[in-house]
Order: structure tokens, then C-alpha cells, then sequence
């Protein structure tokens, strides 16, 4: 099996479950040792209260070829992502790759619900986790990352530049939170561009993470099953198909052509040509423009 990353180092940063999970395992499996983050370990879990763990995770970066190292950090904190860095620049000497996924918000928002009427204080939270905690890792992160050419950075969202310019996006704080995330990568990309390093915002299509199966009562192995409540839910991929999204990018000797792009995981198999587990193509965010968006009848033919 070809390993393009292996001797290249990665930071998962939000690595417990859902797209976290998927990038560190498939940049494992094509060889990266790869540091997993987050809140939730065996002996503690977050708020969030879910069975997922780092060391799980870790041990799925390591079964899938790479070397997975787990290590419980809390990014709202600087001092915890201070000595992150440390420990892999002792360790490593390196630092390759940063995706920033952390979270942790999706309890705290309100669907549809008005700046006004929201919960100020969950939604001011919401705004510390999605936001605060990308710029202190970065902060943090980026003078290792800078040590060699070549390094990639990405911000992972939820939609593209695009999409979300024309779409409201849940509510003010939801809407807030994943434009901002956008931008830094923007912002980003004139800063690192110049110094030799490449960064992106990424998103997946509509997610079957770990959550969105239990919300829909559904397992991986049968989840078409929820087709039924949701039809459009059709257009689904799993974290790993975003995760080998990841993984092309850090492999392609190229990737500066995309520097402060917003990019998605359906976009990017047209261009690198890699599929879903299922062999499959899902492109989430045109059909939901042409389809979903549109009034059409769920049918993901050309887009899958």
C-alpha cells in the first residue's frame, strides 16, 4: 500500500470523533504519524458526554498504517496548546501538517433560533470553541510548521465560501462561527503563502459522523435506513472521505495552487480522483444547490 506521507508529521487538533477521526486515520494510512486532540479520553470524558475517545482514535491511526499518538488537550487554553507543540517539536523536530477541526458546539446552538432569542451565554461559547481555539492552535502551531517548506494548514468548516455567502446558516452564531473559519484560512494563506507554507478551509458534505447516526437512529452498516425520515440524506459520506481529502492535499507537491482556497471533500475527489468507502463519488454541496435547495425530489444520480 503506498504511504506519500510517511516521515511527515500531522496535528489533528478536535480528533475525537467525527471528521477529526477520519483525517488522523487516513493520513495514518498513508503513513503520517499523526497527534490526536481533544477533550474526550478514557478516564474523561467533555460536555458533550459521548463514547469516543483520543486513544481510540490514535489506535485507529495506528492500525491503518501510520503512528497514532493521543494527547488530551483543551484548546481554549494556551498553555495546554503551548506545551502540545513542545511535546511534538521535542518528539518530532517537525510539524507537517495542522488541521484545525476543533468544535464542541453542537449542543449549544438553537436551529433557527434569533441573536435575541438565543442563549447568549452557549452562544458565546459556541464562538470560543469554533473560532478561539483554531487561532490559539495556530498561534501556537505555525512557527513549528514553518521549520521546513512545504507545510499545510486546514481549516476545517462547514460549507464553502461560496455556499455560505448566499445562505443564511442556522443562526447568527452557527452562521458566525463557520464564515469565520472560512476567513482564516484566507487570512492564513497571505501569511504562510509568502514563507513557503499552504493553507485551506475544508469542508465535508453532509456528514455521517458518529452523531448524525444516532440522531437518526441508523448505523453505519445500515444507513440508508434513515432514507426514509430524510431522503436527501442520500447525498451522505462517511468522515473518511473528507479525511482522504486531507490526505491528498498534504501528498500533492502542488497544493500551493489552492492556497487560501475554501474547498470540499466532493470537489476535491473530481480533482485527485479518490472515492468514499463505498467506491463512490458524493459531490453534498452541488446537489445541494441543484437538488435540495432547489425543491427537486431526492435522486443523487450524477452526484454520487
Amino acid at each position: 500500500m503506498s504511504q506519500p506521507l510517511q516521515g511527515k508529521v500531522a496535528l489533528v487538533a478536535g480528533a475525537s470523533r467525527g471528521a477529526g477521526r477520519g483525517i488522523a486515520v487516513e493520513l495514518g494510512a498513508a503513513g503520517a504519524t499523526v497527534y490526536v486532540t481533544g477533550r474526550t479520553t478514557r478516564e474523561k470524558r467533555s460536555e458533550y458526554d459521548r463514547p469516543e475517545t483520543i486513544e481510540d482514535t490514535a489506535d485507529l491511526v495506528t492500525e491503518a498504517g501510520g503512528h497514532g499518538i493521543a494527547v488530551p488537550t483543551d484548546h481554549l487554553d494556551p498553555a495546554q496548546v503551548r506545551t502540545l507543540v513542545d511535546r511534538v517539536a521535542d518528539e518530532q523536530g517537525r510539524l507537517d501538517i495542522l488541521v484545525n477541526d476543533i468544535w464542541g458546539g453542537e449542543k449549544l446552538f438553537e436551529w433557527d433560533s434569533t441573536l435575541w432569542e438565543h442563549d447568549l451565554d452557549n452562544g458565546l461559547r459556541l464562538l470560543r470553541l469554533a473560532v478561539e481555539t483554531h487561532a490559539i492552535t495556530s498561534h501556537h502551531a505555525l512557527p513549528l510548521l514553518l521549520r521546513h517548506p512545504g507545510g499545510l494548514v486546514v481549516e476545517m468548516t462547514d460549507g464553502t465560501a461560496e455556499y455560505n455567502r448566499d445562505n443564511y446558516r442556522v443562526n447568527f452564531f452557527y452562521d458566525l462561527a463557520k464564515s469565520s473559519v472560512l476567513r482564516m484560512a484566507f487570512a492564513l494563506g497571505h501569511e504562510l503563502g509568502p514563507r513557503g507554507a499552504t493553507a485551506v478551509a475544508l469542508t465535508p458534505g453532509w456528514l455521517r459522523s458518529e452523531m448524525m447516526l444516532d440522531h437518526y437512529e441508523v448505523r453505519e452498516e445500515n444507513w440508508r435506513d434513515a432514507l426514509e425520515i430524510v431522503p436527501h440524506f442520500a447525498i451522505s459520506e462517511t468522515p473518511r472521505y473528507v479525511g482522504r481529502a486531507v490526505a491528498a492535499l498534504a501528498a500533492d507537491p502542488d497544493v500551493a495552487r489552492f492556497n487560501g482556497e475554501s474547498l470540499s471533500s466532493g470537489g476535491l475527489a473530481q480533482v485527485y480522483g479518490f472515492t468514499d468507502l463505498d467506491g463512490s463519488r458524493p459531490d453534498a454541496w452541488r446537489y445541494l444547490v441543484e437538488v435540495q435547495d432547489a425543491g427537486k425530489p431526492a435522486d443523487v444520480t450524477g452526484y454520487r
